[in-house]
């Protein structure tokens, strides 16, 4: 992985609806917008849609996406908040935003199929993905989605690329919930706070690589949060649950199925020149054939473990609490 440039499918788990955080954001579908490839809609493009929002509007605007396959680049402004990008499809395989730009040549964000620099960003039922294949040519970080913007939340989303596939940057807050994410290196990674409940986690190469790359700072208490959800990978025994990107790096893995492709021995490695027994990575009554308690995987207490949960991580100063 280049370190870093930062510029500027299985079923999933249904969340009741009390999780799904819609409470307490603009109102919901003031607008609707509609976009199909096809021509039926207002919009053939994602990014048409997005562009018609006005500037700094203070109420939410959903865009609805009829399944199909968008190959384009999306960019939400920072002036645009409170946008939700909803496909229409039967699942979130049915909708698809996708683009194939590698970092080597677009830089970080520019390579990000989708980048959010917006507050209050809602994407739901679709796939991010971005199809650049590294095996093929050669190795780049290549970005299915950018989260700059604070408090974005994904539900039942699916996130899809090789290197560096979700990247929770600028301080953002991000709850994901019953969503699928795949990748082969660092691919959740970031200075954010982010919570992943029931979601699925997938190492997809066969060599294995390292699912998170914190650069959480040393003066910010939370960085990633794996909370009842599933790691999965292609092979066994070659996946490490991450690595610092930066010295003070936070990760908790908890109440999560770890299957055999976690390295079980050590599951944690440096980066960097950072050491990883210096950053904060914690695990808690994680179960499945890639879980175990020894010197390298340091275990919360019970007491501890009561600080580490999603509305801990979230809240932040103004108490956000999208996880209900």
């Amino acid at each position: 992985m280049l370190r870093r440039m930062i510029h500027g499918l299985g079923a999933l788990v249904v969340v009741p609806a009390i999780l799904v955080g819609v409470a307490g954001t603009a109102s919901e579908a003031a607008t609707t917008l509609t976009v199909a490839s096809d021509g039926t809609a207002t919009y053939r493009t994602v990014q048409a849609a997005v562009n018609a929002v006005p500037a700094n509007n203070a109420s939410r605007v959903t865009i609805t996406i009829k399944a199909g396959t968008y190959r384009e680049s999306v960019i939400i402004p920072s002036n645009k908040p409170y946008i939700t990008l909803e496909g229409l499809g039967s699942s979130a395989a049915a909708t698809v935003i996708v683009n194939n730009k590698p970092a080597s040549t677009a830089g970080t964000t520019g390579s990000a199929t989708v980048y959010v620099q917006a507050k209050e960003f809602y994407g739901k039922n679709l796939t991010f993905s971005n199809d650049y294949d590294e095996a093929a040519n050669g190795s780049s970080q290549a970005l299915a989605l950018a989260l700059y913007g604070d408090r974005a939340r994904l539900g039942n989303v699916r996130v899809i690329a090789d290197q560096d596939t979700l990247l929770i940057y600028n301080s953002a807050r991000a709850y994901v919930w019953s969503s699928y994410i795949e990748g082969t290196v660092d691919f959740i990674y970031g200075n954010g706070s982010a919570v992943f409940y029931a979601c699925q986690i997938y190492e997809k190469r066969s060599t294995g690589g390292y699912l998170t790359a914190a650069n959480t700072p040393a003066t910010q208490t939370y960085g990633f949060l794996i909370y009842k959800s599933t790691i999965t990978g292609a092979t066994s025994n070659v996946t490490y649950l991450g690595r610092p990107w930066g010295a003070a790096g936070q990760v908790t893995v908890r109440e999560s199925s770890l299957s055999a492709t976690i390295k079980i021995a050590q599951p944690w490695t440096d980066m960097s020149g950072n050491a990883w027994q210096n950053a904060r990575f914690y695990e808690y009554k994680n179960t499945g054939a890639g879980a175990t308690i020894n010197s390298n995987r340091a275990q919360l207490t019970d007491a501890q473990a009561a600080s580490y949960t999603p509305q801990k991580y979230l809240a932040g100063t103004d108490g956000w609490n999208p996880a209900g």
